[in-house]
């Protein structure tokens, strides 16, 4: 057995799965033998381990400069793959770099050159112009969910990154979506395109239902659906930050715990709400199309359409958020009787769904708890649980997910057990380190 099989085995293992799914194999193969790749395949389906294991196989730990640049078109998207990669365990470093949070941060971690690095399309433009690191080295590009970075007006941005990357041997672009055409400027001239977006879901996986509300003002019918649905996981997609805050606060009057994602929020108040909804301190979500891709999240039993959006793509990519892989979920379409429906929801010619009361999702019995320390301190996912298992007298049932980032961690715990737990692990040492530990 080759040491790259050895390796990929023990990378797969710390991800906690078992082998690779068709799609990244065949994407694999198709990185290894070619120098220009078309990824297509729907959300959900792990096109970022597709295109991240044969990246990491061709680093060179010799060289200490970036050989790999993954551009993106979101924060949270950077972010995930960040986690992603460090959770391989490989011994290459990688840095994350995107805006919302000062260049100097940027600056400061990349001082230390990663192997791999990745970031939002303007952010790795303003670097670049600043001449941040050296580019000699920089042999693969990933343009992960490409036609999202053209859609949100980075063309020009996208054009200076290619122009200041003059040894690229290796292209790798990916997309959940079907015939985006790619600019010249990417300089394409044979690629060979790995196609999944068609036929690889069985067409009963995905249900999709029509509600109907029989009043302009659909709050009260979202609530009977919700009640409908009952105790599952899932996301309420709305087209304004405006209607989330309105939804929000209805929800919170009906002592529904949720979240919420949009693009207003802060960066940290983002990545917490997914923390939350990650780890099951909350079971629904109330978002915009910023959550519709390029996010880290459960797998759901339902999502609901509360606005619809105005084009097939996004449709389809928020419905992605569900059934994926082929698992069964429901996309609920929220609809006021008398309210014009586009097009493509028209030629599905949906019945009508009724709706059965069940109940409410009960509350959570988890929460969320920050650790004032992280990677950096050289703490680890087994140092957090020892203290909550030995210090806290937890048991394994009372500790749920541990998310480890550079500089803290976030823990969900069983809530019964908070005014117990808190004294005794506070102010406690992980590793050299003194942590704070207090409820997000």
């Amino acid at each position: 057995m080759s040491n790259s099989i050895k390796n990929q085995k023990a990378i797969l293992s710390k991800l906690g799965i078992e082998k690779l799914n068709e799609m990244q194999l065949e994407a694999q193969l198709a990185i290894h033998s070619s120098d220009e790749i078309i990824l297509l395949s729907p959300t959900g389906t792990g096109k970022t381990i597709a295109f991240l294991l044969p990246i990491i196989n061709n680093l060179d730990e010799k060289i200490e400069e970036i050989q790999a640049l993954i551009v993106v078109p979101s924060r949270e998207l950077a972010i995930q793959i960040e986690q992603v990669m460090r959770e391989m365990g490989t011994g290459f470093k990688v840095n994350a770099v995107y805006g919302g949070r000062a260049g100097s941060k940027d600056r400061l971690e990349i001082k230390h050159r990663p192997a791999v690095l990745i970031g939002t399309m303007g952010r790795i433009a303003d670097h670049l112009r600043r001449e941040a690191f050296e580019t000699k080295f920089i042999k693969t590009l990933v343009l992960d969910e490409f036609d999202k970075s053209l859609e949100i007006g980075f063309e020009g941005e996208m054009k200076e990154i290619l122009n200041s990357l003059p040894k690229i041997e290796k292209k790798i672009l990916t997309s959940a979506t079907q015939g985006v055409e790619i600019p010249s400027f990417v300089g394409l001239k044979n690629p060979l395109t790995i196609d999944y977006l068609e036929g690889n879901r069985k067409s009963s996986d995905l249900k999709i239902k029509l509600v109907t509300s029989p009043s302009k003002d659909k709050l009260e019918t979202l609530l009977e659906l919700i009640s409908h649905i009952g105790n599952e996981n899932g996301i309420i997609f709305c087209n304004y930050k405006d209607s989330i805050e309105r939804i929000s606060n209805f929800l919170t009057e009906n002592t529904i715990s949720h979240g919420a994602f949009f693009g207003g929020m802060e960066q940290v108040e983002r990545e917490r709400a997914l923390i939350k909804f990650r780890n099951r301190t909350y079971k629904i979500l109330l978002a915009t199309d910023l959550a519709a891709r390029g996010i880290d999240v459960p797998e759901l039993n339902f999502i609901i359409h509360y606005h619809l959006p105005q084009r097939n793509e996004e449709f389809m990519h928020r419905n992605g958020r569900t059934a994926r892989m082929n698992s069964k979920g429901t996309a609920y379409i929220l609809h006021y009787e008398y309210e014009d429906v586009p097009d493509f929801i028209e030629e599905l010619n949906l019945p009508n769904q009724s709706l059965t009361e069940k109940q409410f999702p009960n509350p959570s019995e988890w929460i969320t708890l920050f650790i004032s320390g992280g990677r950096k301190d050289k703490i680890s996912k087994g140092d957090i649980a020892g203290l909550f298992f030995k210090q806290g007298n937890l048991t394994k049932e009372e500790l749920g997910i541990i998310e480890l980032k550079n500089d803290c961690a976030f823990v969900s715990v069983k809530k019964s057990t908070l005014n117990s737990l808190l004294p005794k692990v506070n102010n406690q040492k992980l590793k050299k380190k003194k942590v704070r530990v207090s409820v997000v």
